[in-house]
């Protein structure tokens, strides 16, 4: 079995579990394959197997790879999209960061985690991606995302218009610092903080919600997710920001955008024991009396 292992950097309160990951991993005789600028900045302060491998590029994953594992939190996981794109290698999070709605896999349970590998006794949730279509090149091999397409004004700029719409219908003009298309996935994320629904992974939709809109009557609208999504802005300045989960392109108001479901989804590997209802009670203290 190989194991692909993606992270940005590792605090030094965490070097203990990492070696623990990597020493649970060479117990079970897995060949961990290792993100090659992460292994620069920690070669020096981890013990690894002499048989160690490399990726750096998407094209350095191939069929062999059985699962990526990402160390840090859900900005973390959200960088291997763009390493796994439509190769169907299963992706787990193991949270070294704050929240992990995604990275749902507690550091105290990574051996579990390693075990329910080996024993295929993980669940692995098919999760739908945001495909974004544009008059010009943007975000070059990778213009798709697990959370959330947005547009959004830039810097301190005057509010944008942003005229939606669905199948070419028109749905409305938005008023707005900017516009949200969320996957369900991505509903928790950056439109939950905007006032959108929860919405659960399997639903099929996308989420449109504005960012601080001008007219108070305007509110998110669930939309299925065959529904294409296409975008005309205005505004004063000659630009506006685009970003697809923590990317972002500073585009010219004149090109032409559209969203749409990707063609392809991605797997997130989760533990039996948990699921997005406990994950929402969890990470959002549902059921609890904070008062106490």
């Amino acid at each position: 079995m190989k194991v692909a292992i993606y992270s940005r950097i590792i605090e030094e309160t965490e070097r203990g579990e990492v070696q623990q990951l990597l020493n649970e991993l060479q117990r079970r005789k897995i060949q961990p394959v290792i993100y090659l600028p992460f292994y620069e900045r920690i070669n020096n302060v981890f013990k690894f197997p002499q048989d160690l491998l490399f990726f750096s590029h998407s094209n350095d994953l191939d069929e062999s790879i059985d699962f990526l594992i990402s160390l840090g939190g859900d900005g973390t996981l959200l960088d291997t999209i763009a390493f796994v794109r439509d190769k169907d290698i299963p992706v787990i999070g193991i949270n070294f960061g704050r929240l992990g709605f995604l990275a749902s896999i507690g550091k105290e349970d990574m051996v579990t985690a390693v075990e329910a590998l080996v024993n295929r006794t993980y669940v692995a949730d098919k999760r739908s991606l945001i495909h974004l279509d544009a008059s010009k090149p943007l975000f070059g091999e990778v213009p798709y995302g697990l959370n959330e397409f947005a547009i959004h004004k830039t810097d301190t700029s005057p509010m944008i218009k942003i005229h939606t719409y669905l199948n070419g219908e028109f749905l409305n003009t938005y008023w707005a610092d900017g516009l949200i298309v969320s996957t369900p996935t991505g509903s928790t994320g950056y439109s939950l903080s905007c006032g959108g629904p929860v919405v659960f992974p399997e639903s099929g939709s996308f989420v449109i919600n504005p960012v601080a809109p001008h007219n108070l009557n305007v509110r998110p609208i669930v939309v299925p997710d065959d529904n294409i999504i296409s975008f005309e802005v205005e505004g004063r300045a000659e630009n506006f920001l685009c970003a697809i989960d923590s990317r972002k392109e500073i585009v010219d108001k004149n090109v032409q955008l559209a969203v749409r479901r990707e063609k392809f989804n991605i797997s997130l590997v989760r533990l039996n024991e948990n699921n997005f209802l406990q994950t929402l009670r969890n990470k959002l203290s549902w059921g609890l009396d904070q008062r106490n």
